[in-house]
């Protein structure tokens, strides 16, 4: 492994912080929103521009102030960081040419606080992608939780501030109340903090110590809404879609997922765990928040609530996939990422293109909708398809792996849990399709003749993404090589 010192990780990280402070002094939309598309197609040139060596086993290294020895504030650049940072920059280049759509077409208000954040979220989530240690990614971490918090407030009705006060509650709570002082002991037994396969946790701390320790970071990284740690994430539903669509099916939860992988691969150790059995509990936390929250997203009527269910329970999937503390369910994890993100964002995009063009909801008043609005509801499909785990979408690639690593692992008992659970899955959003197509019009509500697509900018994005996820069935190789490059 070759390190280069380079300043493209701080330049990466600092593009949308830019767009930040144009977008505040030049306000006017066409501006705006030309802005937000130029700082995001340059944020992402910029993290392409280091992938050809990144796929070769070279790592980008910057290291910002040596804050706290051990410690400092630097950046780094590697297979895992690489693949995170790829699926976020490129889904904000699209997410940008959604929120044209929505914003205007539904003339919400506040809509240049609105780009401002969303540039803001997303130089914290790169800053998470390529944070070299558990002080930069916590301080990252943190920045996400606050630029977030306007987003999901944005409407500023009652139920808006309700729900932004649970979203603070829950992932600034655990991140203070349970992160800070594991790291602060870890820092304290070890004097660092550097993601390293090479870690020495495992020598210096008691096993008992070890487990309260983990599931320290487990529930207090709550951004990945482990049970019972996960209750913000319906609530923040009452956000606009664009930001159900990328913050919280892409980036806000990828970044909890995320950072649970760092802290288990690279700072307690595969290894470590393997020695200790940790990796099982932790599998059985998974597997209990996956189950209970396809079980609840059956029961949902809302459409964007039994989304959010539904991410509860597919984010517990990478951490099983982590848990496993196999090669292949490693792998599936990490691609899993990737293939949930391109699957997830169609279906919030679907759920908010059709509240745009009819203001329907529910999906009891969804019936035969289809025909009105085949391109929507078909890329819903194929949506649906990948987050299940059937060809011909991505998502069957990444599952594929996680039940290889289960059996590479001896642990059926997590092959029942991820065949039980993508069957729930079908039995939660098929019938979504279905009864869009094929169900009668008359047990609908009534005005589906005035109904049609979308704008063109919010139907763009969602034949793109539902296009991405077919093909990363076929084409999976950047996602799959970074996976096992990241093998510790």
């Amino acid at each position: 492994m070759e390190l280069q010192t380079s300043i493209r990780p701080l330049l990466a990280i600092l593009a949308s912080l830019l767009a930040v402070l144009l977008i505040i002094v030049s306000p006017k939309p066409n501006i705006r929103e030309s802005v937000s598309f130029v700082a995001a197609a340059l944020k992402f040139a910029i993290i392409i521009s280091m992938l050809p060596a990144v796929l070769s086993g070279e790592q980008f290294v910057f290291t910002i102030i040596n804050a706290v020895p051990g410690a400092p504030l630097q950046l780094r650049v590697d297979a895992f960081g690489m693949l995170f940072a790829l699926v976020s920059s490129s889904l904000w280049i699209l997410t940008t040419a959604y929120s044209i759509g929505y914003m205007r077409g539904l003339k919400e208000h506040s809509q240049t606080r609105y780009f401002c954040f969303f540039a803001l979220a997303l130089f914290a989530t790169i800053g998470v992608a390529f944070s070299a240690n558990l002080f930069t990614l916590y301080l990252f971490y943190e920045i996400l939780s606050l630029a977030t918090y306007p987003l999901v407030t944005h409407h500023q009705d009652q139920e808006a501030r309700v729900s932004g006060r649970k979203y603070l509650t829950f992932i600034l709570g655990t991140s203070i109340g349970l992160v800070l002082p594991a790291m602060l002991y870890v820092y304290h037994v070890t004097g660092s903090l550097d993601f390293s396969s090479l870690n020495t946790l495992g020598q210096r701390v008691p096993s008992s110590i070890m487990a309260l320790l983990l599931f320290f970071f487990i529930f207090g990284f709550a951004k990945a809404a482990v049970m019972p740690f996960h209750a913000w994430l319906p609530a923040a539903m009452v956000a606009p879609t664009p930001v159900s669509a990328l913050l919280h099916a892409v980036a806000v939860v990828k970044v909890g997922v995320f950072s649970i992988a760092r802290v288990l691969l690279y700072t307690f150790g595969v290894k470590t765990l393997t020695q200790l059995n940790l990796g099982t509990p932790v599998a059985y936390v998974a597997s209990f928040t996956i189950i209970s929250a396809s079980l609840i997203a059956l029961s949902q009527d809302e459409l964007k609530r039994r989304l959010a269910f539904s991410t509860i329970s597919q984010l517990s999937y990478i951490v099983l996939g982590f848990s496993l503390l196999s090669p292949k369910g490693i792998t599936g994890a990490m691609i899993h990422i990737a293939m949930h993100a391109f699957g997830k964002i169609t279906l919030f995009f679907c759920a908010g293109a059709i509240f745009v063009a009819t203001g329907k909801k529910y999906i009891s008043q969804m019936v035969g909708i289809g025909r009105k609005m085949p391109v929507t509801m078909l890329a819903f499909f194929f949506g649906a398809l990948s987050v299940i785990g059937l060809p011909p979408c991505g998502g069957f690639i990444s599952k594929w792996y996680l039940a290889l690593g289960t059996l590479e692992s001896h642990q059926l008992v997590f092959l029942i849990v991820l065949l039980t659970s993508s069957l729930l899955n079908a039995m939660y959003f098929l019938p979504v399709a279905y009864r869009a197509f094929f169900g009668q019009e008359e047990t609908s509500t009534q005005g589906t003749a005035a109904i049609r697509e979308a704008p063109f900018w919010c139907l763009a994005p969602i034949v793109i993404t539902a296009l991405a996820s077919v093909l990363l069935f076929f084409f999976p190789g950047v996602f799959l090589r970074l996976a096992q490059l990241s093998l510790p």
